[in-house]
């Protein structure tokens, strides 16, 4: 039987999740193997630490839940440390604690994802203005910098799906996640390798699968394009896991890419994403335990 997670099985898993991340090797952005952007791994965990029980809150509406864990973690911060994550965490959250016999947690989120309303719209947007992420620039309908919508923000994440993987995420049921990003972290979990290059398989398999929208945002689509080219390149150090002996590739490619200034911080929350997705399917696939246990006074004698 699936069982909804609790507010403090999220609040571990979004816990772990963010650590396991950064804990991981990840051409261009912020881990334990170096820091950038004027960033370092303290920062990153001072952030997940103060969304969390926002994360959690089974009290919250999943813009609510947006709102509040940015909120507390640019407070804490003083940077938008890790409002794609937020955004994509808070979706699986709920659902997560939604699920019911016949909903797993895919088929939850795509109907929670179907009903996020006016008021989602109006906090994630909110939200989005705090943490003020580089290169939002302005669009003609939909508009961050506009306090009232007027739309839902399942609508809103349409209008933006085209040119950002977070709102294609929200209108597609996390086809990214799910459909390739699920597939290729077990995959390479699967090695026996360290748990640690499975995530930086993950980082890879994702950053050559997609122009990352916060490089494409600040740096052009051209750029975007160019860094995908090149994680795509270096094929032969993380496929089908890296291993020892490709890591030192991959951490030239980290100097090089953070040297310019590149930051592929989408693909960063989407590997967040994923290891949440995983953990939260699985605990969520659990049976429950006091209808698998044998009820010894019945055993036939």
């Amino acid at each position: 039987m699936r069982k909804p997670a609790t507010r403090e099985d999220i609040r571990s898993a979004f816990a772990r999740a963010c650590r396991t991340e950064l804990n991981a090797l990840k051409p261009g952005n912020v881990h334990i193997y170096g820091a950038g952007h004027g960033m370092e791994v303290a920062t990153f965990e001072r952030a997940a630490d103060a969304a969390a029980p926002f994360i959690a809150d089974a009290d919250l509406s999943v813009g609510q839940r947006i709102l509040r864990a940015t909120e507390a973690s640019v407070s804490i911060t003083g940077v938008n440390a890790n409002l794609g994550i937020v955004l994509l965490s808070a979706p699986l959250a709920k659902a997560a604690q939604e699920v019911t016999f016949d909903m797993g947690l895919r088929r939850t989120l795509a109907v929670l994802l179907s009903q996020l309303d006016e008021d989602d719209a109006d906090a994630a947007f909110a939200a989005i203005r705090l943490a003020n992420p580089a290169g939002l620039g302005k669009v003609e309908k939909g508009d961050v910098s506009i306090s009232n919508p007027r739309m839902t923000l399942t609508e809103a994440m349409y209008l933006a799906a085209g040119r950002d993987r977070i709102a294609n995420a929200y209108v597609t049921a996390y086809s990214d996640v799910f459909d390739v990003a699920l597939p290729a972290l077990e995959a390479a979990q699967a090695t026996g390798e360290r748990p640690d290059l499975a995530v930086t398989t993950l980082h890879m398999t994702l950053l050559a699968a997609f122009p990352d929208s916060h490089i494409a945002r600040k740096w052009g689509p051209d750029v975007a394009a160019s860094v995908q080219e090149r994680a795509s390149d270096l094929e032969h150090a993380w496929r089908p896991i890296v291993s020892i002996k490709s890591f030192n590739d991959l951490l030239e490619f980290d100097r090089q890419l953070k040297e310019l200034g590149y930051n592929p911080g989408t693909t960063a929350d989407f590997v967040v994403a994923t290891i949440l997705a995983q953990s939260l399917t699985k605990h969520c696939s659990k049976p429950d335990q006091s209808e698998t246990t044998v009820n010894t006074s019945q055993r036939p004698t």
